[in-house]
């Protein structure tokens, strides 16, 4: 009758499982069902979130015996996703989704699915148009910012360029997290996007390498001091406060409103509040910091994912490549002509001085 009724119900109905059914006779939806029980206390609640977002996708195989299941059925699944409006790297998550399932049943419930395995290939489209990476070049930035006034919203989005946070980041900000003394920003936790005001949960962060203490800029550390002296105002306040927020995180959509609002009002291109982070990589790439670098401040866990995700914007580096490549050659050119030019003195020094000593003679 309840929603609280229905997921007590379902729990226990997962819970027996492995007594009702016998694994001969599983479907693929009793495995994906038993798959889902085994992971809900082991993953984020945002993971299994995305656990649920994707039962729909997986429908097409729900009755299928796992005794019989063979690559056609897969085929069949992969012919049917396709005709959907997805973009391949999405499609593909559902493969190796649909891969993660197949191995939980390998080490769980004893089936061989090497046959199907071996053969299962991923989606391709040769013909899709690689989309553009959206962010705001400093001017655009400096546009954007100049029409934001608010105590708030001012030191919020440009946290969000000058720091490269991600929106769960820099909605778990406390004031606990800022050094003003050190002009330091520790950000070791995060809020997911799954969790609004109303039922906000802290979180660790994506990975291990997110966590990190960056440096403030005089600008912006300018600004966060007036929103923390603002703040401090109020008779609850406490270090345990949001610094976009009070006692309660700042809503997401509110910053996505005000976002839309800014651009308007500043004649700047529309980007989503994850170009921000773009934004920020951008900006530290074109003025020259090493990759190595970019990658500890944006919190990646290795430098290949700063790589592959902003390659495209070094090749702007490559003809400041070729100029101090051509430059030491043409230095190497000058030494080499300095050389022979000494040398040929050299040379006419001795001549002279073999010419003064035979007329002396």
């Amino acid at each position: 009758m309840t929603k609280k009724e229905a997921q007590e119900a379902e729990r226990q109905f997962l819970l027996s499982l492995d007594q009702t059914i016998n694994h001969r006779d599983m479907t693929f939806k009793d495995l994906y069902l038993a798959f889902y029980e085994y992971q809900s206390d082991k993953v984020r609640e945002s993971t299994i979130k995305t656990y649920r977002d994707r039962i729909k996708y997986l429908e097409l195989f729900d009755k299928i015996k796992l005794r019989d299941f063979n690559i056609k059925h897969f085929e069949l699944w992969k012919k049917e996703i396709n005709k959907l409006p997805l973009a391949t790297s999405y499609k593909n998550d559902l493969f190796k989704f649909v891969k993660a399932i197949l191995n939980f049943g390998t080490r769980w419930y004893d089936f061989n699915f090497t046959p199907v395995y071996n053969k299962m290939t991923n989606f391709t489209n040769p013909n899709e148009l690689k989309k553009e990476m959206e962010f705001f070049t400093i001017e655009e930035f400096e546009k954007f910012i100049s029409v934001e006034d608010d105590i708030v919203f001012k030191p919020l989005f440009e946290t969000l360029y000058y720091m490269g946070l991600r929106k769960g980041e820099l909605r778990g900000l406390q004031w606990k997290d800022i050094d003003f003394s050190n002009k330091i920003m520790k950000i070791h936790k995060q809020i997911p996007s799954i969790y609004n005001i109303d039922n906000y949960r802290l979180s660790p962060l994506k990975t291990q390498n997110s966590n990190r203490d960056l440096p403030i800029n005089d600008l912006l550390l300018n600004d966060l001091k007036k929103l923390y002296d603002y703040q401090k105002k109020f008779t609850n306040f406490s270090q345990e406060w949001f610094v976009f927020g009070n006692d309660t995180p700042i809503h997401k959509d509110a910053i996505r409103t005000r976002k839309n609002r800014n651009c308007r009002e500043a004649g700047v291109k529309q980007i989503r509040i994850h170009d921000f982070r773009h934004s920020c990589a951008s900006f530290l790439i074109n003025y020259n910091a090493n990759i190595t670098l970019v990658a500890k401040y944006l919190g990646h866990t290795k430098i290949d994912e700063t790589l592959n995700t902003y390659s495209h914007m070094y090749q702007n580096r490559l003809e400041d490549i070729v100029t101090l490549i051509n430059k030491n050659l043409k230095d190497k050119e000058e030494d080499k002509s300095n050389i022979d030019t000494e040398i040929e003195e050299d040379v006419d020094t001795n001549l002279e001085e073999e010419n003064d000593i035979e007329m002396s003679l």
